[in-house]
């Protein structure tokens, strides 16, 4: 391995090094003030909808992972921020084309170098994964944090799409509610309780 091969992977291992090339959160709580924002969950679960142009007209997208885009009637064509917890593949990268990256997994080991030092690039805090991991009483998933780091900020409205909480498998992924930690259950209860406590909030 060369000399910046070494540096960089031992850059991608230290979390304090990988902090270091994170906006700051106030950085990203200032950036969803004021803005109505869409929150793309399960593309699946957006199959029989026709949402696409709602969610097109949102002052900012937020997607997740692989974030597929099977209609533009159901599913809108607009990608602004990529919520992430795995490694994207180039061509998913160059399909999305997302302003910017948000690494949500806890598993620092998954992150590459190129997402690492993208434009904009936010490292969730291990401490906010935990404290809400704490709260759920599982591990959260990913939509689960986004939806946590929103309500947060002085957002204008947040607007929740194909939030099934697994009733419908996941397009770019395999497994099933089964084979995944997380507790779908206890999130939906979650989420049902922050819309009744927050009238920014909208589930569709």
């Amino acid at each position: 391995m060369t000399r910046s091969g070494f540096l960089i992977a031992r850059t991608l291992r230290n979390d304090a090094a990988l902090q270091r090339l994170s906006m700051p959160q106030a950085a990203i709580l200032d950036a969803l003030a004021g803005k109505r924002i869409a929150l793309i969950g399960n593309a699946r679960a957006l199959a029989e909808t026709r949402h696409g142009a709602e969610i097109d007209a949102a002052d900012l997208v937020i997607r997740i992972n692989r974030a597929p885009m099977p209609a533009a009637e159901s599913h809108g064509t607009r990608t602004d921020w990529l919520a992430l917890a795995t490694r994207l593949p180039d061509a998913d990268r160059a399909r999305i084309a997302p302003d910017r990256i948000l690494w949500m997994s806890p598993k620092r080991k998954r992150l590459d170098w190129r997402t690492a030092t993208s434009p904009g690039f936010y490292l969730h805090p291990l401490a906010d994964y935990r404290a809400l991991m704490l709260r759920l009483g599982a591990p959260p998933t990913t939509g689960a944090m986004m939806i946590d780091l929103i309500t947060r900020s002085d957002m204008a409205r947040l607007d929740l799409y194909g939030f099934d909480f697994f009733a419908s498998l996941s397009l770019s992924g395999r497994r099933t509610a089964e084979q995944v930690p997380h507790d779908f259950t206890g999130e939906s209860r979650w989420v049902q309780e922050l819309e009744l406590a927050d009238r920014r909030i909208h589930r569709h």
